[in-house]
């Protein structure tokens, strides 16, 4: 069929995002200009997004069998395209002294940034595996980026290729359960999966719902979720910091509106046994991820096992969307994985802004005292610390309010008792930090605090503390995105 203009306007971020991989390859390939890459790219991420925001009100289409462009996948476009775009910010002073080509970094970027778009943009498992795969690729090699530097993170190699390995395995499990998927429904879209006329002869309700667990095992360790964790602390702490914030952001919002969306069109909490696995991997993952991060000392495997805490919270939301038909679930997972996305995007801002590529200020202790010396940083780490911990007049309550208040309408007492307590232990270990910024500080602490040294990283983390207090954006935003 002929494809016309109008065809591709839809397409528009993915195509602008793509466009800039390529116009960003050929300047480096015709003289590499750290500066000019890094421009490129902010300026092509900058641009998708806000072509995303403006298509935004009025679009509605399947593009193709494998895209569907709405409301709800252009509002995570924007997310995931501006986040990229501040990751890129941050990352400039970061890479800028390394003893290595830094241009390709910012491609590799991108490309996952593409991957990201195909992925809240899928409504089918082809193209969940082609954004899931291009997104991934891309970490691997960003996570291992500084490793012929000689000044640069001790454990780059090996995080990356624990990533690799893991991650493939999780995808032989993804694929293997959208094999058993297809047997029974007869196609890779996303489909209900209730009462469906089997293809083969004997497929019943069990065959179902191990195809379910399975694709959702798969899903699970992408969401760092337990018991599938394991990988996360070992991989952040490994990771340069700007791609441990990708990580933890942009990865994990591209995966959880798959699941989300899977999960809503697939019917799969018709199953009660698919209901009981989701809520005990929720219960898991509260549990050990607030457990574990008591006992780190360590500010990335923290922040890694707060993140696994937090996408437990987020399958409350999930499993109560089944029990009460229009509630506001969909809604609580919209909140909480923007303010997922800022209060995170913040936290390890903060850690970027005063490390570099050859030398990372990661344990608690490096953080003494920064109160007095840098009254700015500590302001903004303590307001992103606090709205994790989800204290009131932060976006981080607001999030939890709505992940709750979805859990009473269901009457999931069970799964809010545990929210509860995992709140409560939450609230130790990142209190701990900003205790450390309030003692006195320690002359022999070595990072500088100057502002001048790259303002455009702390026009950043101005504009996320801005959004972490005024969360009025996003009632206009997801009006009637889902």
């Amino acid at each position: 069929m002929d494809i016309t203009l109008a065809d591709l306007i839809p397409l528009l971020p993915l195509l602008i995002t793509t466009g800039t991989v390529v116009v960003s390859m050929t300047v480096i390939g015709i003289k590499r200009d750290y500066g000019l890459t890094v421009a490129i790219t902010i300026a092509g991420l900058l641009l998708a997004a806000l072509s995303a925001a403006y298509l935004m009100p009025s679009t509605n289409l399947q593009v193709t069998p494998l895209m569907v462009v709405d409301q709800y996948s252009l509002f995570f476009t924007v997310v995931t395209c501006a986040t990229a775009m501040f990751i890129a910010i941050l990352s400039y002073p970061y890479l800028a002294n390394l003893d290595d080509h830094k241009e390709e970094y910012y491609l590799l970027l991108t490309i996952a940034t593409i991957g990201a778009i195909v992925m809240v943009s899928s409504n089918h498992f082809v193209s969940t595996i082609l954004g899931l795969e291009t997104l991934s690729m891309s970490l691997y090699g960003m996570v291992a980026y500084p490793v012929h530097a000689e000044k640069s993170a001790r454990f780059s190699l090996e995080a990356s290729v624990k990533y690799l390995v893991l991650s493939a395995a999780a995808s032989g499990i993804l694929l293997f359960g959208i094999a058993l998927v297809y047997a029974q429904t007869g196609t890779l879209e996303f489909t209900s999966v209730v009462n469906v006329p089997s293809i083969t002869e004997g497929l019943g309700d069990g065959f179902t719902i191990a195809a379910l667990i399975l694709v959702f095992v798969g899903i699970a360790f992408k969401l760092s979720l337990a018991p599938f964790h394991m990988w996360t602390p070992d991989v952040y702490e490994g990771s340069p910091l700007p791609v441990t914030t990708y990580l933890a952001t942009v990865g994990k919002v591209a995966m959880f509106v798959v699941l989300l969306r899977f999960i809503e069109v697939s019917e799969a909490l018709a199953f009660d046994s698919f209901i009981l696995v989701i809520s005990f991997v929720a219960v898991a993952s509260i549990l050990a991820g607030n457990l574990l991060a008591l006992v780190q000392s360590n500010l990335k495997r923290i922040l890694a096992y707060s993140s696994i805490a937090h996408m437990g919270y987020l399958l409350i939301a999930i499993v109560a969307s089944y029990f009460v038909q229009g509630s506001i679930s969909v809604e609580a997972v919209t909140i909480y994985l923007v303010a997922y996305v800022i209060m995170s995007a913040g936290a390890f801002g903060v850690a970027s802004v005063v490390s570099s590529s050859e030398q990372e200020f990661n344990r608690i202790e490096d953080y003494q005292g920064l109160f007095w010396r840098s009254p700015w940083l500590a302001a903004v780490f303590t307001g992103m610390l606090l709205s994790l911990a989800g204290i009131p007049l932060t976006i981080g309550f607001i999030g939890k309010f709505y992940i709750f208040f979805a859990g009473v309408e269901a009457a999931l007492w069970v799964l809010l008792a545990v929210l509860i307590i995992g709140s409560g232990i939450g609230l130790y270990y990142y209190l701990r930090i900003v205790y450390c910024m309030l003692l006195a500080a320690d002359i022999e602490q070595g990072f500088e605090v100057s502002i001048g040294r790259n303002i455009s990283s702390h026009a950043v983390l101005a504009f996320l503390f801005v959004l972490l207090g005024r969360p009025w954006y996003l009632s206009n935003a997801i009006g009637d995105d889902h």
